[in-house]
């Protein structure tokens, strides 16, 4: 840190190591099946290529944490559940973080998690991603025998104790519906858009009696040339990509519109750009574009909820679409929007950043303020109700008043920002993932107790676990 002044007069102060705390639960990394209810430092694994430092922190999938090391490392620990409903995207199903078993000559900048799959930009831009088949577009794969990496394929196999005799990764099989969430509640009309999933068992029966592998290795996403990925987002069944140039990429699940193409595609098995930012002319034939063009040139944010998406213009404008059942596309309807428009009561409101959930959207202004929407059951939008809102509501919490906001995670069903020294959350509790020192659900933002010196400055949130990056001053 650069002090100006004098050299006799300049503050004596010494910046530590980043550091990575995690609070909540990992199936895999406590057997005990003890939450973590405040936050607990996260060591990097003593490997030779591991690197020394933590460089970010990508939350996590359903069951599993990601963060990445100074050397370019993704590292992964945690695991399915018992219950077999969360899936094996991991690479290390245990308590020990370990480096994901990506070519030796990759080095990760970002990464993200859904549901059932991973992805991931390395320093050249190219994007990774792996899990579930129907999330995993056609490209390159990594292990396939007639690419030249069998070294890799082995590696990946001896570390990823679900893979069968093809070395597949096994996956619950898709299908149905379910009528209660994870923690058992019941979810009202999301119940006839779940996806039912089975038991390990089942999916390992049904893959050795000859069907299509359900999962999918790492592959190179094939992308238009010259193309160059900054980062990504994971939803459900869906992913997002940002260009260097500020053009969004989606691929995946597509049937209530998240992925932006205009219609209720169901699969997209290769990366199409999704127009975001149209010119007033095609504006005025789209259904869903208002006949207006959307303020600014380019994308400078996104993200993915559970089948839903975000996107933040240059200009500050907010942009979403997909599933709109609990009011998360902030348009003040629960109808599905099937391209991307503007959040037009925020128009006026510069927003810096988005963050998305299962059924809820949090976005950030370049005042600090806290807006949120959408799907409100276990208080994750923290306005003090359980109700849902399907217009931007801005957070008046007295535990805000005086914080500037500057980064914001949303998980499954809670929300996490960090502001200029602290981190709050609210939502959903059942697993100790707010880290405030107990399981009670909070529908206003609390803050998390954090060591004396400590500096909080990335919070990624996952299903049911919290991480934090911060610096220690003293």
């Amino acid at each position: 840190m650069n002090v100006e002044g004098d050299d006799d007069m300049k503050m004596e102060m010494k910046v530590d190591e980043k550091s990575v705390y995690m609070w909540g639960y990992l199936p895999g990394a406590l057997p005990q099946r003890s939450p973590i209810l405040s936050p607990v430092e996260v060591r990097l694994p003593q490997s030779i290529d591991a690197g020394q430092l933590w460089s970010d922190v990508c939350g996590g999938g359903c069951g599993f944490a990601m963060a990445i090391s100074d050397t370019g490392k993704l590292i992964t620990w945690g695991s399915t559940d018992d219950l077999g409903q969360s899936y094996v995207t991991s690479g290390k199903h245990g308590e020990t973080p370990e480096p994901f078993p990506l070519p030796n000559e990759i080095s990760i900048t970002r990464a993200a998690a859904g549901w059932a799959h991973c992805v991931c930009v390395t320093g050249v831009g190219e994007v990774y991603t792996w899990g579930w088949k129907e999330c995993v577009p056609s490209g390159k794969v990594i292990g396939d025998p007639n690419s030249g990496q069998s070294q890799e394929k082995d590696i990946f196999e001896r570390q990823n104790p679900f893979l069968t005799e093809q070395g597949t990764i096994l996956s619950p099989r898709s299908g149905g519906s379910r009528s209660s969430g994870v923690d058992g509640k019941a979810v009202g009309d999301e119940s006839t858009k779940r996806r039912r999933v089975s038991s390990n068992k089942q999916a390992v029966e049904s893959s050795s009696s000859g069907d299509e592998p359900l999962s999918a290795l790492p592959c190179l996403v094939a992308l238009s040339p010259g193309v160059r990925i900054a980062t990504v987002a994971a939803g459900g069944r869906h992913t997002l990509a940002l260009s260097d140039t500020g053009q969004v990429w989606g691929w995946g699940y597509g049937g209530e519109g998240q992925l932006g193409l205009g219609s209720r595609i169901r699969m997209v098995s290769s990366p199409h750009p999704i127009p975001c930012i149209v010119s007033s002319s095609v504006g005025k034939d789209r259904r869903e574009g208002q006949g207006y063009r959307a303020p600014g040139s380019y994308i400078k944010g996104i993200a993915c909820g559970g089948r839903h998406s975000a996107v933040v213009t240059d200009a500050g404008a907010l942009m979403t679409f997909g599933w709109g059942l609990y009011g998360q596309c902030g348009k003040g309807s629960t109808d599905d929007e099937l391209t991307p428009s503007c959040v037009s009561s925020l128009l006026g409101i510069s927003i810096d950043s988005v963050a998305a959930g299962l059924w809820h959207t949090i976005c950030i202004s370049s005042d600090g303020d806290v807006y949120a929407f959408g799907g409100n059951q276990f208080g994750q939008l923290g306005t003090g109700t359980d109700q849902a809102e399907t217009l931007p509501r801005l957070l008046d919490a007295p535990s805000l008043e005086n914080e500037h906001a500057r980064v914001v995670s949303c998980g499954a069903r809670h929300s996490a920002v960090v502001t200029d020294g602290k981190v709050f959350c609210w939502g959903w509790n059942k697993y100790g993932q707010l880290g405030v020192g107990d399981v009670i659900d909070r529908n206003i933002p609390s803050e998390v107790g954090l060591q004396e010196g400590c500096v909080p400055r990335v919070v990624a949130c996952g299903w049911w676990h919290t991480l934090l990056q911060a610096q220690s001053v003293t």
